[in-house]
């Protein structure tokens, strides 16, 4: 299981938010690249990268940050954020970044997810980004009728492999990650299972750890590394133990 850093941009800056409010934001950095590069020397083996802007204008917004992450480090990166049309992907895709993460596009256009799956493979992958179960969308401004799991089990079925799952409510509050709803998903489907929300303690990772078997490979953290409540290389030691 990987232990994955979140940064997350908002006008080329680091910034963490509260349940997705952009209102409720602390900046942690106007240097993102000096960022990544902190949380690779402590042993991280993928990065997080999200495109706050991004992901409420619909488009991708803070691409010279995207690329400064991208060339400064030696590890993967996945980007997630306003990534709603090919084009937009395939751009994304020539700054280097691995994989792509499409949440509102694989909700209201599934014809497009599908034509990404065919066009980029296996770098498309899917936020399943969730508010009481259900699918929220445009930013986490708007919450679909559509449950998690029978999201997840559409797009698996559609060929997606990997997911990473936000539970919004416990985004960036330190409370923990909601473990039953990463169970009913990972039992429910055969998908990769990321952990995004809420993950905040080594007790958390060790007990993301247990639902491995079941196909939860990585957890995303945000706010608990900036602020220290989860030390990331003794996280990483107990993920990959």
């Amino acid at each position: 299981m990987f232990v994955i850093p979140a940064i997350d941009l908002s006008e080329g800056q680091v910034v963490r938010l509260e349940r997705g409010d952009m209102a409720r934001r602390t900046i942690y950095s106007d240097n993102p690249a000096e960022m990544a590069l902190r949380w690779q020397a402590e042993g991280a083996e993928r990065m997080h990268v999200v495109d706050l802007d991004g992901a409420i204008g619909g488009r991708p917004v803070n691409l010279d940050g995207i690329a400064a992450i991208v060339d400064a480090l030696d590890i993967p990166v996945d980007l997630g954020g306003g990534l709603r049309t090919l084009d937009d992907i395939q751009t994304v895709l020539d700054l280097g970044v691995r994989w792509v993460l499409l949440g509102t596009s694989a909700v209201g256009s599934p014809e497009t997810l599908q034509a990404a799956l065919d066009r980029f493979g296996d770098a498309v992958c899917v936020s399943v980004d969730a508010r009481d179960g259900r699918v929220a969308i445009e930013g986490w401004v708007e919450t679909s009728d559509l449950s998690a799991l029978q999201f997840a089990q559409t797009i698996e079925g559609m060929g997606v492999a990997e997911i990473v799952h936000t539970d919004i409510t416990r985004d960036g509050m330190l409370t923990g990650p909601n473990l039953p709803a990463l169970r009913e998903i990972a039992e429910g489907t055969d998908l990769r299972v990321i952990c995004a929300g809420g993950v905040k303690s080594l007790d958390d990772i060790r007990a993301l750890k247990y639902l491995e078997p079941l196909g939860v490979t990585g957890a995303i953290s945000g706010r608990a590394i900036y602020t220290g409540d989860l030390p990331l290389t003794e996280a990483i030691a107990i993920a990959s133990a």
